[in-house]
């Protein structure tokens, strides 16, 4: 049996990795369009653009892994056709792959805004190694990076970029930094953070160009700029799926439709990472994720499905992110909660926050809060009732919170 994995990311490398670290004895063939093996993304913001990182400190694995495990790695290819009919994949350098399952971890591709000059050379985005090293190239001490996108990515870049002594500004659309997903006090904690350290952060701004000397805004005003970070968001990478007519999420951000154990609708192709549209079976609800745990998760899911090992039970969704000395860790899903509990002092720069749904929490935002972080993803599993009341008394452990488990649960 040969597996071919298209996209050698943190979801393809992965998966390679598991299927045989699950006994797989077949040939397994993994191809990116990167031209390094895979490697890991959230450090691009951060460590690698202040120059704390290396390509072997990002490296998934070493690069004799992949033989040693006999892994054929293919890097520099991208995949331009799909025909699962045939069960056979073609590439830009003319090669063809037949394959007996597949795995789609394609990942996703920034958004672009349409408007004037939007595909400007200059212009950057912050998805690759490639694009972290233009980045970090253009700034330092006496350049002015503008950041279009309140997002973590733009969050997290524009930090790094105050640690190497450029001047920033953060320009954001809507009302406030995060607000598509981060609760009110999360955002206004940040903007009064990266405000502090001298980054101007601008809410409730349109740009509408982007022209020589900067991004113009609605207002007609230029916000001059030597160096543009575009972080607007990001599309799933699922044209080939599309086209060899599998199905996918019609709306949003696009995505393949799987099931629990990551397929199709072609039960011989599998889909994982960013580019995967999935049941979320903590929140009963489908959904596309962007994470790091994500990738992972999945990449185990499709490994044990392809041995017909019993698969891992279902995570909380988690994500993280750092800013300058703040650890952000955030379990589970906010759509179902109508309420909110803060735990803790924002000031102090250490609280939670607790989005209800009833008695259940649903999602924890933590702010250089662990303890609050492990116990709430625990309690969001458990579909553990708690009291609100002892919740938000941060003298009251976080295990004194719950009360009897749901029987639901």
């Amino acid at each position: 049996m040969k597996v071919l994995i298209l996209g050698a990311g943190h979801a393809g490398g992965s998966a390679a990795a598991f299927l045989r670290s699950s006994g797989f004895e077949g040939r397994i063939v993994l191809a990116g369009e990167e031209p390094v093996a895979p490697y890991q993304r959230p450090p691009l913001s951060k460590a690698w653009l202040k120059g704390e990182a290396d390509l072997d400190a990002l490296l998934l694995r070493p690069e004799t892994f992949y033989p040693e495990h006999t892994i054929e790695l293919r890097t520099g290819v991208r995949a331009t056709s799909l025909d699962a009919g045939a069960r056979v994949v073609t590439f830009d350098d003319g090669s063809v792959e037949p394959y007996d399952v597949l795995i789609i971890a394609t990942g996703s591709t920034a958004r672009r805004l349409p408007i004037a000059g939007a595909d400007r050379p200059e212009l950057l985005e912050l998805r690759t190694i490639a694009h972290a090293e233009r980045l970090k190239a253009s700034l330092g001490p006496g350049r002015r990076l503008v950041v279009v996108g309140g997002g973590h990515v733009g969050l997290e870049a524009a930090a790094s970029a105050r640690a190497l002594g450029a001047e920033v500004v953060i320009l954001e659309r809507m009302d406030r930094v995060l607000q598509r997903v981060a609760s009110e006090p999360l955002s206004a904690f940040f903007t009064a953070r990266h405000r502090a350290e001298g980054v101007d952060v601008r809410v409730g701004v349109e740009a509408t160009g982007f022209e020589d000397g900067g991004v113009r805004l609605a207002d007609g005003e230029l916000v001059e700029a030597d160096v543009i970070l575009v972080g607007v968001g990001a599309l799933a990478n699922d044209a080939l799926a599309r086209d060899a007519g599998l199905t996918c999420e019609a709306g949003g951000s696009g995505g393949v439709v799987v099931d629990e154990a990551c397929r199709t609708s072609d039960p011989s192709i599998y889909a994982i990472g960013d580019v995967a549209f999935r049941p979320i079976p903590a929140h009963a609800l489908h959904f596309r994720l962007e994470s790091v745990p994500n990738a992972l998760e999945q990449a185990r899911q499709a490994a044990f499905a392809i041995t017909g090992k019993t698969p891992p039970p279902p995570e909380v969704p988690w994500f993280w992110s750092d800013q300058y000395d703040i650890k952000l860790q955030i379990a589970g899903l906010p759509f179902e909660g109508d309420r909110m509990v803060v735990r803790g002092d924002t000031d102090s720069g250490r609280f939670a926050v607790f989005h209800l749904c009833g008695d259940r929490i649903v999602c924890v935002e933590a702010a250089n809060a662990p303890p609050e972080f492990i116990a709430g993803k625990q309690l969001i599993g458990r579909r553990t009732p708690i009291d609100p009341g002892r919740l938000a008394d941060p003298t009251v452990s976080m295990k004194a919170v719950g009360l009897e488990p749901s029987p639901a649960a």
